[in-house]
């Protein structure tokens, strides 16, 4: 069981952070629009060793300015609405925000019926989104964005904000056709490739994917590391597809199951129905349903290590990049409470992965994995037998984020500390406070700003109290 989950957290997450941050460094649109022409502008655990390809978070510091995605208005044209056109863009500059969309709003027919002025007042929504992206996240430039598009359906960047804006909310408005048009508008950006990519991906298409992933490559500048870490994502598809492509697969409502060999019935049935309760049960206890199917890829043990990467003792893992649980087959139906285990664990990962979007990787891992045990019902009995003698506790600020340095009697206390942490917040707070919390984390507020919001507690507070309740139980049977 614990070498189970260390497999989880030693190839996926660091993968996860490397496309996060790297989205964020390289990806989100920053550009200045015509006239004259836009040109885009580009900034930039244990593993057995750090990825020479993932870029390291301390050199992109300011990979997110959303004031780089604003246009320059340029000349007010001549007309009998300049002085109108004038005062909202006034009221911008003021950041008298609700002033200016209800004047934008405003605008008669008459002034939008002139293209010059209907290709201005795009670019004053378009100002509009972003300061209201900057403000209030990025659902609330969504309609800034969509009326910049439509009053200007040329305009390069008014679309990339709108993309990236459908990307990041997962919006279904995010279709291949919109993202064609995207790359057509703005042919020398990688952003709207990735974003294909990524549907792609979540659509099983991975031969298309790849070959969307190569051509962000060639357009990410003279940026040697950003070209090799496209390179480097686009190979990963090309191998997972290259796997995956003479597989079985059969699949649920929820769930694809792939696997190797001829169509064993046995073995996908019982995998879909461990996968299927799974879905009914943790999606009640957690609030949340998957949006769309989850694949499953069962491999042959060597066709595991060799595709995913895992050492020897990896037992499954959720892989965020590919968005595939991953996990080997042998002794599947011989060791059914292993394979529930399993499945049921790595589906919570999932989920959560699911629910966090692009702030994932802001989700602390003690939380992460705790959550995961607490809601696949999966006790770890051998803790207690992993863990001797007295537990000298790690801070819970300790274990936030990778795990990868640790040594393995210290992930076995990490494990073992996430798992008691988790109890004691579903049991005092409840699960419907823990994802008021993890609200919080996908609005990009800090775990202690979220505990103290929704538990009225400091993150401090929190820690002592759970570590007396810790110390003050008999370690037998303690989770």
């Amino acid at each position: 069981m614990y070498r189970r989950n260390i497999a989880h957290i030693l190839g996926p997450f660091a993968f996860l952070l490397a496309l996060f941050v790297g989205y964020h460094a390289w990806f989100k649109p920053t550009f200045r629009p015509p006239p004259p022409p836009p040109q885009p502008k580009t900034e930039p655990t244990k593993a057995p060793a750090p990825r020479p390809t993932e870029p390291a978070p301390e050199t992109v510091s300011h990979a997110e300015s959303p004031q780089a995605r604003l246009m320059d208005p340029g000349h007010i044209p001549d007309s009998q609405f300049a002085a109108t056109l004038k005062n909202i863009h006034e009221e911008l500059e003021k950041a008298n925000y609700a002033d200016a969309e209800a004047k934008l709003a405003d605008l008669p027919p008459k002034a939008l019926a002139q293209p010059q002025l209907r290709r201005y007042a795009a670019v004053l929504w378009n100002n509009l989104g972003v300061q209201q992206e900057k403000t209030g996240g990025t659902e609330a430039s969504v309609k800034a964005f969509k009326t910049a598009v439509s009053l200007d359906p040329a305009n390069p960047v008014a679309h990339l904000n709108l993309a990236h804006a459908y990307w990041e909310l997962r919006d279904p408005a995010l279709t291949p056709e919109f993202l064609e048009t995207v790359i057509r508008l703005a042919p020398a950006e990688p952003f709207p490739h990735l974003a294909m990519a990524d549907l792609l991906q979540e659509r099983d298409d991975l031969a298309a994917a790849a070959r969307h992933l190569e051509q962000a490559a060639d357009r990410a500048g003279q940026d040697p590391a950003l070209r090799s870490y496209l390179q480097t994502v686009a190979a990963k598809v090309k191998r997972t597809e290259k796997t995956e492509h003479q597989m079985t697969a059969r699949g649920s409502t929820h769930f694809t199951v792939k696997f190797d060999g001829g169509d064993d019935q046995t073995t996908w049935v019982s995998v879909l129905e461990i996968l299927e309760e799974a879905y009914r049960d943790i999606g009640q206890k957690f609030g949340y349903f998957p949006a769309k199917p989850i694949i499953v890829v069962l491999h042959t043990k060597d066709n595991f290590l060799s595709v995913t990467g895992s050492p020897m003792w990896a037992d499954g893992l959720f892989d965020p990049v590919l968005g595939r649980i991953q996990i080997p087959t042998q002794g599947a139906l011989t060791d059914q409470v292993w394979l529930t285990r399993v499945l049921r664990h790595e589906f919570v990962h999932a989920l959560l992965h699911e629910r966090m979007g692009l702030e994932a990787a802001a989700l602390p891992t003690w939380l992460n994995e705790g959550l995961a045990m607490q809601l696949a019902g999966d006790p770890w009995p051998d803790l207690d037998q992993i863990i001797q003698g007295e537990v000298k506790l790690l801070p819970l600020t300790a274990l936030e984020g990778s795990w990868g340095g640790l040594s393995t009697e210290t992930a076995a206390v990490a494990y073992f500390e996430a798992n008691s942490a988790v109890r004691y917040l579903i049991d005092r707070f409840g699960m419907h406070r823990i994802g008021e919390m993890l609200a919080m984390l996908k609005a990009r507020h800090t775990l202690a700003a979220a505990m103290q919001d929704k538990l009225f507690l400091s993150y401090d507070q929190f820690q002592r109290q759970w570590a007396d309740q810790f110390h003050a139980k008999p370690k037998t049977g303690r989770t």
